[in-house]
């Protein structure tokens, strides 16, 4: 996630282009608020099409003032802040003119890290993925047994071995083998299990199991089917070479091959859903999202005073892009203006002088469009942003509206039905739940891919590998938050961050703000917001931080906490972003003023933060030795810089949600420059295939950490200790034996919960001291993060079985 402070923005850039009649153009840059009127229609950033359009820059600053500096104007800060020999490092997602109004302000940029050109080598690159699993599923699913044998270890223990190749190759091809216990056995007796797709220079070989199964019996028959529908039985054959000795772990992975968009990641997790149904559901969120659509439009003219543009009442999709305008001139003196409509199409006759020149102004026509009953039932017109449209309209031919959406039919122009794959043995809402979520920023297209694979293992691994975590949790987890500006990214803009809800006046609402639009759903959220005073968002229509005409104005943002409202038991969550390589917590937000912050989280729970991260990482660590530094490590503001609204704040304050933030695709380094480099938001596939792989580790040891939490039945212990004295004075503090809570009373009363609680002296600083300058009788208990209260006091009691330890002033 990336924060940028609510402020002025940067001035716009001048007129450069000029666009043909009618053309949508691209939108405003995320630099500025509204500008004032310019003298030519300004083409704002490129659209993804464009060799020259927006890219992804390196800025060197002197330090933080100038971050936040770079924060104030707006501009389109990446997730990324690192330091560097000449001060610190941060990336922004600039156009042309943006870098260059940068660069005359003293900034230091330099250089890409990616552009267009790697856009469409993505996508060139998911295309052929695509056409390859479209011919594979056109194809008939045949199955073709390479070896079916089970031999015998030295031990006397028995395995089985099957390697069966399937005509479709996909990875979304998946075998499942079945096997009996011996003759005269039922089919499944001996067992059930999923088969690893087995590649080799990137091509595929066969399936098979990672390693030999045990089994109870010798089989005598084997059955592989294909969820493509292909089904094969085969003899089971006993190995007659030397015995092999079973590794200890069978277990499969590596479940995504490209790219995806919404639509596709919800028909996985909607057919995940429906073959294991013991184990899983899907869940209709309630609020439909806008959907991928927008309102047709055209613009016309050259110069801002003599531009206006037309708006369809409905969306392209509906009827708006079979609209058309017509600007005519009826080479004619002193004629008048004049609207007609025919069915759709829309013919403005514009007005002459005495000597027959062409003298409607761009006013003129866009209060005679409007007054024209017909005409305003199909449109709305506008002058071009704050120009009053004084100057003289140019006739034009009849040009039909559009959309300019891009995306394949597949993609529905209609409200997205967002949907959530809930996993667990037993899903009552009895068992500790954990929300994983993803994709809350549209141009971050490694993070559902890293949801899609913890939820592919999670069901294919679940006999051997993930039973426990299955059983014992209720798992929710939502790929795409924002499936329609994922959708727009995808096949639009790739550097869309928000969705696509367009909540701008008609000032900011020309076809060239189009890439423009849309709410960070990311500071749309109701603690800690803009709209409570703090900083990280902006009220801005064009920003990319936008957060909305009001909190919790989007139903994406709604969805994520109706579920959590839903489904109380939600006590663990982790919101994944991209990049950088952070693993973050609340509290994310402070207001500028004194870096007034929200409250930190207690000793305690920071504590568990910490020690949860170190089994976290671990995990991540171990798919390709990717290690997160301890400095992006920490409480967001910490590590990063404030993100007023966020959702992780929401969960945590409103529900007590423990909730981690990932920032996926942490830096590579380059041995040839002796360098970390960065890997942006949309590597080359190989790149975000290794990041989803790593990450999706990540997520699993979440589970871990979750299911540990809902096992605990350990209570802490607590002891005093004496940190310092003077003749006047004794400072102590408190020891625990795992993270925990420590309450305490110094005037000799019960401690309770509402008693004083131990405090962290500072970031990263360890545990407060209590400092007193007389005696005093120090009673106190600790509570760990599951609840489990040291020697089984009870608070709100009458027992004493708390601790009692008397200070004295001068010992030491």
């Amino acid at each position: 996630m990336r924060s940028s402070p609510n402020g002025s923005k940067a001035r716009r850039l001048a007129a450069v282009l000029f666009l043909p009649l009618a053309m949508i153009l691209s939108p405003l840059p995320a630099l500025a608020d509204p500008s004032p009127p310019v003298s030519e229609v300004v083409p704002d950033r490129q659209p993804s099409t464009a060799q020259d359009g927006v890219a992804l820059i390196r800025i060197i600053v002197p330090d933080q003032a100038s971050v936040d500096r770079l924060n104030d104007m707006g501009v389109d800060l990446a997730e990324y802040k690192k330091s560097s020999d000449e001060g610190i490092e941060v990336h922004a997602v600039l156009s042309p003119q943006e870098a260059q109004d940068l660069r005359d302000q003293g900034f230091d940029l330099r250089g890409v890290i990616s552009d267009q050109s790697d856009f469409a080598a993505n996508q060139a690159e998911r295309s052929r993925a695509l056409a390859s699993a479209d011919a594979a599923e056109a194809a008939t699913d045949t199955l073709t047994v390479l070896r079916s044998e089970w031999f015998t270890s030295l031990d006397g223990r028995r395995f089985l071995s099957v390697e069966v190749k399937s005509s479709a190759t996909d990875s979304q091809t998946v075998l499942t083998a079945t096997w009996d216990s011996g003759p005269g056995t039922a089919p499944d007796s001996g067992g059930t299990a999923t088969m690893s797709r087995f590649t080799d220079a990137g091509q595929y070989m066969y399936h098979r199991f990672n390693s030999p199964l045990a089994v109870t019996e010798a089989p005598t028959k084997v059955t592989v089917t294909s969820n493509r529908g292909g089904s094969v039985t085969v003899n089971v054959n006993k190995w007659l070479g030397e015995p092999r000795k079973a590794p200890s772990r069978h277990y499969i992975s590596d479940f995504v091959d490209h790219y995806m968009d919404p639509t596709e990641l919800t028909e996985r997790i909607v057919a995940l859903a429906k073959e294991f149904p013991k184990y899983a559901e899907i869940i209709d969120l309630p609020n439909k999202t806008n959907g991928y659509r927008r309102a047709a439009q055209g613009q016309f003219g050259t110069v801002a005073a003599s531009t206006f543009y037309v708006s369809s009442k409905t969306f392209g999709s509906e009827g708006g892009n079979d609209i058309s305008v017509a600007l005519v001139n009826p080479n004619a003196a002193s004629s008048p203006l004049s609207v007609a409509v025919t069915g759709k199409d829309i013919v403005v006759t514009l007005a002459t002088d005495a000597a027959g020149a062409l003298s409607s102004t761009a006013k003129q026509v866009v209060d005679a469009v409007n007054a024209n009953a017909a005409a305003s039932a199909l449109v709305s017109a506008n002058t071009y942003r704050t120009n009053t449209g004084a100057g003289l309209v140019a006739a034009a031919p009849a040009t039909r509206l559009t959309d300019n959406l891009k995306a394949p039919a597949s993609v529905k122009r209609e409200p997205f039905q967002t949907k959530a794959l809930r996993i667990g043995k037993t899903r009552d809402g009895s068992k500790v739940g954990v929300f994983l979520y993803c994709q809350e920023h549209a141009r971050e297209w490694v993070t559902p891919l890293t949801c899609l694979e913890t939820a592919e293992r999670l069901l294919r691994n679940y006999s051997r590998d993930h039973r426990e975590v299955v059983d014992d949790l209720d798992i929710f987890i939502l790929p795409t938050a924002n499936p329609d500006g994922a959708h727009y990214s995808m096949y639009d803009f790739n550097m869309q961050r928000r969705n696509m809800t367009n909540h701008c006046p008609a000032t900011t609402g020309d076809p060239a703000a189009r890439n423009s639009w849309g709410v960070d759903l990311n500071r749309n959220f109701s603690v800690g917001s803009i709209f409570d005073g703090y900083s990280g968002a902006s009220t801005s229509c064009t920003s990319d931080t936008f957060a909305g005409p009001a909190e919790l104005s989007e139903p994406e943002a709604r969805n994520e906490v109706w579920l959590t409202q839903q489904f109380p038991n939600i006590k663990f969550a982790m919101n994944t972003h991209s990049y950088g390589g952070y693993f973050m917590w609340p509290p994310g937000a402070y207001k500028s003023a004194g870096r007034e912050l929200l409250p930190r989280v207690d000793f305690g729970t920071e504590n568990y933060f910490w020690e949860a991260s170190s089994h976290i990482l671990s995990a991540v660590q171990a798919h390709r030795s990717t290690a997160i530094w301890p400095g992006r490590t920490g409480p967001v503001p910490d590590v990063l810089y404030s993100a007023a609204g966020n959702s992780a704040d929401e969960h945590w304050f409103n529900r007590g949600i423990i909730g981690w933030d990932f920032e996926v695709g942490a830096d590579l380094y380059d041995p040839a420059t002796g360098r970390f480099q960065a890997v942006g938001f949309q590597p080359p596939f190989s790149e975000g295939h290794e990041e989803a792989m790593e990450f999706a580790n990540g997520q699993i040891a979440i589970l871990e950490v979750a299911r540990a939490f809902s096992q605990d039945r350990r209570r802490p212990d607590s002891k005093l200790r004496i940190t310092g004295g003077t003749g006047t004075s004794t400072s102590f503090t408190f020891l625990t034996n795992e993270p925990a809570n420590v309450y305490y009373t110094l005037d000799g009363s019960r401690p309770t919960l509402n008693s004083p609680k131990l405090t962290a002296a500072g970031m990263r600083e360890g545990a407060g001291q209590i400092t007193v300058n007389q005696t005093v009788e120090v009673r106190f208990f600790a509570v760990d993060i599951a609840g489990n209260v040291e020697n089984n006091y009870q608070p709100d009691g009458n027992g004493n079985n708390y601790n009692d330890k008397r200070v004295k002033v001068g010992s030491s």
